[in-house]
């Protein structure tokens, strides 16, 4: 087989298929770099809250769950897990969370960390709009 020839039996579809994929890709990337900043982490054990900060806030936060105790911290604007009495440690292997949407779940302490951003918090508000 020549050298080229898979170029050469590329029909004008194959083309525009391969064009309409790589822009696919690329405006996947630039919404990914869009995400923006979160503000604040929010920590629920099924339908309660349990505990809300601002992510600007360096600290350490102990959270009491159905086998223990699970230990968050909160440094450079990020939230981790470091420590959790469940057997599988799969919620510190998570890593940090710190775009809004971003969640960590150490699911046997029955714990859920959420970041939400400035929107939401503007949202729990309860207005959009103030005039004079």
């Amino acid at each position: 087989m020549r050298r080229g020839g898979w170029l050469q039996r590329l029909t004008p579809f194959d083309c525009k298929l391969v064009v309409v994929l790589a822009v696919i890709v690329l405006l996947s990337f630039l919404l990914l770099l869009r995400r923006g900043v979160g503000t604040r982490v929010l920590v629920t054990s099924g339908d309660r809250t349990l505990f809300v900060a601002d992510l600007s806030v360096d600290r350490r936060v102990e959270l009491n769950g159905p086998l223990g105790t699970t230990v968050l911290q909160i440094a450079d604007g990020g939230v981790r897990i470091l420590s959790s009495p469940c057997s599988r440690k799969i919620c510190i292997g998570m890593g940090e969370a710190r775009h809004p949407g971003d969640l960590l779940a150490c699911v046997p302490n029955r714990l859920v960390v959420r970041i939400e951003g400035a929107d939401a918090v503007a949202r729990e508000r309860g207005y959009d709009f103030l005039s004079r």
